[in-house]
Order: structure tokens, then C-alpha cells, then sequence
């Protein structure tokens, strides 16, 4: 029986972009970006979760993590329906910040994904799909 997934995400800013994780559903054909992070543990909190989420990720700690929103996220992925609830987190790191908007990064447990900043404006514009939906209403600069 399927079951809904819990999840602790980011999306980093700087500069008028945000850094996002590359994503491809190959059902749809299509193309995405997602928020970093991922699922939560049991008996782990949210805030932990992001933070492990990152290190695994990237490598990166993260020095400040604050939770935003929560938000329910039902979406279909390679051909099957999802169920998420998503903890969305405004974070700050000192790796981050030093991150040059030129340069992509590859997630170390995902070697087909890489991380890079993306522009608002051109999440604005929906030219590339961000997910969970409903992320950019989050973004304050």
C-alpha cells in the first residue's frame, strides 16, 4: 500500500537565485528542478533532517535553518502517484554563500542529478518546472 512520504527541503538563495537539484521524469519527458533535501527519519526531526539532507547531498553544513511552511504535495513521478508532506526551510552556510552562481555541483548520493543556481525570474517565468509545486509563493528576497 502506498504511504505518504515526509520530507525536509531548502532552496538556499543568493544574488536573485536559488539552488536547486536537477531532475529528469522520463514518462512525461520533461525536465525539472526540485528543492534540496529529502525524507525524515523516524524519530528525527525536520530541522535535523535537513541539515543531514545537505551533508549528504552536498558535503555542505548548514549554519542556519529555519522552517518556513509546511505543505502537502501529491504529484506523479515516472509514472506513479506520490504522496509528500513537505517541510519547507529558509537555510543559510557559510559553503553556500561561497558557491559561485556559475557553478553546478554533483549531488554525491544521486550521481545523476546536479545542484545549480537558478534565477528567479526564470522560475518566474516556469521555463523549467520547480517541485514540490507551490515553492516559489516561499521565496523572499
Amino acid at each position: 500500500m502506498p504511504s505518504i512520504r515526509n520530507i525536509a527541503v531548502a532552496l538556499p538563495a543568493k544574488d536573485g537565485h536559488v539552488l536547486v537539484q536537477t531532475g529528469y521524469d522520463s514518462v512525461k519527458g520533461q525536465h525539472f528542478y526540485r528543492a534540496l533535501g529529502g525524507g525524515i527519519e523516524f524519530g528525527e526531526l525536520a530541522a535535523d533532517a535537513v541539515r543531514r539532507e545537505f551533508q549528504e547531498e552536498l558535503g555542505v553544513e548548514l549554519d542556519d535553518v529555519e522552517l518556513l511552511d509546511v505543505a502537502e504535495n501529491i504529484f506523479d513521478y515516472e509514472g506513479a502517484t506520490g504522496h509528500e508532506i513537505v517541510h519547507v526551510f529558509a537555510v543559510g552556510s557559510a559553503a553556500l554563500a561561497n558557491m559561485p552562481l556559475g557553478e553546478t555541483r554533483s549531488i554525491l548520493d544521486e550521481p545523476d542529478s546536479t545542484a545549480l543556481w537558478v534565477s528567479l525570474d526564470s522560475l518566474r517565468r516556469g521555463e523549467v518546472p520547480l517541485f514540490p509545486a507551490g515553492l516559489l509563493k516561499q521565496l523572499v528576497e
